[in-house]
């Protein structure tokens, strides 16, 4: 018999140091009111002594905590981020090495803010092909790469951490998925080092800005249209039975416009960038955990949820499942 992934706990992990728009205005030409109106965002957590791997393995060892599930059951790990340790190692790796899952293979998502999305659904395919159990993770240390004199995008993100473990069930819980990605588009959001030779055989070495740089207005317009459009795809016909949507939270006026386009009730769209900005890959599944923590949104009792991601790539991907 088929068996289909199914989410049986959430976990996530914030660096103690907060930032508030405030703090930010010190160093930078901006303030607390310029932050908050155009982006909702009112503070951060920033690592100061930790890396990506550190903060996926604190949620890794939450997860087998709260269900007291062995490393040693996981059959994967999967981390998705923008912000490695390394190149290689991979993230995925560090914390399969860190808590002792030695039966599982492990490896990274690299599809920026939809990332998380796009893990899920390669963890659930791997479910209906023969897994029990794996960790889908997304961390995030963005503080790394960003220009901290750019006002633009510095204001804008966070790091952190969030994740799920998924199990095998008999039951179908991944509904329907929508994944995308545009290259053409991507130059509109950058992080790394482009057009760099360094070797013995290049008479000059070039190379650019290693930190993130992003076109805000064509981020915004890319998700207030493209995101917007397959979420109307996705729930055509499921349109009342969806409890909640917890979209990336990039910028709280990106939500209101979709929410608008799709004439669904704002209050419907969960949000927290208000303490945490923009931590990518991070952001829905640290936001799943804190809404089953509240108890919006409680495992087990079959809730139908979207969850949509969107960013660099440019990448977008949607899910809608019952938890």
């Amino acid at each position: 018999m088929m068996k289909f992934g199914k989410i049986t706990a959430t976990a996530s992990y914030l660096p103690e140091q907060i930032i508030t728009n405030d703090q930010l205005a010190e160093v930078m030409d901006t303030s607390d009111e310029w932050i908050y109106s155009r982006t909702g965002i009112k503070e951060r957590r920033i690592a100061t002594t930790e890396n990506t791997s550190d903060l996926c393995i604190q949620v890794a060892n939450k997860l087998l905590e709260k269900s007291q599930v062995t490393a040693q059951e996981l059959d994967f790990v999967l981390v998705a981020t923008m912000s490695p340790d390394y190149n290689s190692p991979s993230v995925a790796c560090l914390v399969q090495g860190a808590i002792g899952a030695t039966n599982a293979f492990a490896f990274d998502i690299s599809a920026a803010c939809a990332g998380f999305v796009y893990a899920l659904s390669m963890g659930e395919k791997l479910i209906r092909t023969g897994s029990k159990k794996g960790l889908i993770i997304g961390g995030e240390v963005i503080s790394k790469v960003l220009d901290w004199e750019d006002r633009t995008t510095a204001v804008l993100f966070g790091d952190g951490a969030g994740g799920v473990l998924l199990e095998a069930s008999e039951h179908q819980h991944l509904l329907k998925e929508s994944l995308h990605a545009d290259g053409t588009r991507g130059l509109s959001l950058t992080s790394g080092f482009a057009n760099v030779q360094n070797n013995p055989f290049t008479k000059e070495v070039t190379k650019k800005t290693a930190c993130l740089q992003m076109n805000g207005r064509d981020i915004f317009d890319f998700a207030t249209r493209d995101v917007a459009k397959s979420l109307a795809t996705l729930i055509e016909g499921e349109e009342e039975t969806i409890d909640y949507y917890l979209l990336h939270q990039a910028n709280s006026r990106i939500l209101d416009k979709i929410a608008r386009k799709l004439k669904v009730e704002r209050h419907k769209f969960l949000q927290n960038m208000d303490k945490y900005g923009n931590t990518s890959a991070a952001t829905i599944p640290i936001l799943l955990d804190e809404s089953v923590e509240a108890g919006t949104i409680v495992l087990g009792n079959n809730q139908k949820v979207v969850l949509s991601g969107f960013g660099g790539g440019l990448t977008w991907g949607s899910v809608l499942i019952t938890l």
